[in-house]
């Protein structure tokens, strides 16, 4: 509940945790401290990375549902920004999410991965394929 703030999430950490040493009950070593201390551990990981899941997806909201305040602090970039919004609008859909994931909401490819629900060769062949055809479109430009 410290870390998260909120008792929705602080219950689902609680169960998840739970789940976790109810699947595998092997991964608790009693030669290595209590279980109460453990359980403390692993809660406050948990928590901690449901945090970061959380930062990340409202970057991902403010990136997909176009908080472009950066980009709009500058009049002369207004070109560039056009053209981009084009290129990025010619990609398939796929490879469009992977890039504006990577590179505007700062995601790793695991976490595009994830996100997206595919395996993580599938995330990193869409960022790769996406920015190749965005620098063919911008060379074909140039």
């Amino acid at each position: 509940m410290a870390v998260l703030g909120d008792a929705a999430h602080a219950q689902d950490v609680v169960q998840d945790v739970f789940l976790r040493l109810w699947r595998r009950p092997d991964a608790f070593d009693m030669r290595r401290g209590a279980l109460g201390p453990y359980l403390r551990v692993m809660a406050r990981s948990r928590a901690l990375d449901m945090r970061r899941e959380q930062r990340a997806s409202e970057r991902i909201a403010d990136r997909v549902r176009g908080d472009r305040s950066e980009w709009s602090a500058d009049p002369r970039l207004a070109p560039e920004r056009h053209d981009l919004r084009l290129a990025l609008r010619a990609l398939p859909d796929g490879q469009r999410e992977a890039v504006v994931l990577t590179y505007w909401a700062g995601l790793t490819a695991e976490e595009v991965a994830r996100h997206a629900g595919v395996p993580l060769g599938t995330a990193k062949s869409r960022v790769r394929l996406g920015v190749m055809r965005l620098r063919a479109t911008y060379a074909a430009a140039a």
